[in-house]
């Protein structure tokens, strides 16, 4: 799906085009929903260079995220979104044109839907297309800034709950859904940072003064950010660690409760065994007393041995 977005008597209206309409002269963001081969080919029309593919899109080395050529500015950049209890990262294609922002994505992008709604309900004195990318990525360092303090929210009594054993199973739950949430957030971070300081250092000449300031505040935010996901991972290292000690604890526990009671019954096992030996020359085979004998032998033998275990302080 293809929408034109027109800045025009300092209002901000979107249009959905076809392959077969042209780009409106007032457009100043161009943006293509899942787009088909058809609208890439579409785009291909007002473009001078080849128009990234999905492939072309998603490929993680630098120089193919962030790059300059005669369209202008291009910057593939992640973005994270909440899916029920995780969060997933999503990919976002940019180029930055003179009069012109160009987005394409494929998954339902909550920021960019966020902004469009935001952009279209402001009366706006002067929009430009850097200022629209610009505000883009200030809405997403702010956004992984709240999604790094919900991590620190729900990880606030894992601590205690980690040596309840009746929450244990929720306890490894949790800290496997944020670990996973923080690793993306992470990732999100050094990408955000990357595309910052490469758009500071190779768009620099097309930057106003206050959009170097909005980029040097947004590189500031970024980089007080990462230490907080670092430390969040030895958090989340450290309740691992702990809740499967625990959970080693409690076994180990078992296995001595089942220990103690093998040996503790050994002997009255010995003696039990002795006496269902099938000899004529046993003792107490005969003697009237010899059950009740066996009994007390056997009774005695295991509260000797319980004895012994707790003068040897092993239990």
């Amino acid at each position: 799906m293809i929408t034109a977005y027109c800045y025009k008597n300092h209002l901000i209206t979107s249009r959905v085009l076809t392959v077969d309409d042209p780009i409106p002269d007032a457009s100043i963001w161009l943006d293509l929903y899942q787009p088909t081969e058809a609208e890439r080919l579409w785009l291909s029309s007002f473009s001078i260079e080849d128009v990234p593919n999905r492939e072309d899109r998603n490929e993680i080395e630098a120089s193919s995220r962030f790059y300059i050529n005669s369209d202008g500015l291009h910057i593939n950049a992640l973005f994270n979104q909440r899916s029920g209890t995780t969060i997933t990262s999503v990919n976002v294609y940019f180029n930055l044109r003179e009069t012109l922002l160009i987005t394409m994505r494929d998954d339902d992008e909550q920021l960019i839907i966020s902004l469009l709604k935001e952009i279209e309900k402001v009366r706006a004195p002067l929009c430009t297309p850097q200022q629209l990318f610009i505000q883009l990525f200030k809405m997403k360092v702010d956004h992984l800034a709240d999604l790094i303090e919900e991590i620190y929210s729900a990880l606030e009594n894992v601590g205690h709950e980690v040596f309840d054993k009746d929450c244990i199973d929720e306890v490894f739950k949790l800290i496997t859904i944020k670990e996973d949430s923080n690793g993306k957030i992470r990732l999100n971070l050094l990408d955000t940072q990357r595309a910052l300081k490469y758009m500071q250092r190779d768009y620099y000449d097309k930057l106003s003064g206050a959009e170097i300031k909005e980029i040097n505040n947004m590189l500031s935010d970024t980089e007080s950010l990462i230490p907080h996901s670092q430390f969040l991972f030895e958090k989340l290292n450290f309740l691992m660690d702990a809740a499967m000690g625990f959970t080693s604890l409690q076994q180990n526990k078992i296995s001595k409760i089942f220990s103690v009671a093998a040996v503790v019954f050994l002997p009255p096992t010995l003696i039990a065994s002795t006496y269902g030996m099938n000899f004529d020359l046993i003792p107490e085979i005969h003697w009237q007393y010899g059950y009740p004998w066996s009994l007390v032998l056997m009774l005695l033998s295991a509260a000797a041995t319980y004895w012994f275990f707790k003068i040897k302080r092993w239990l």
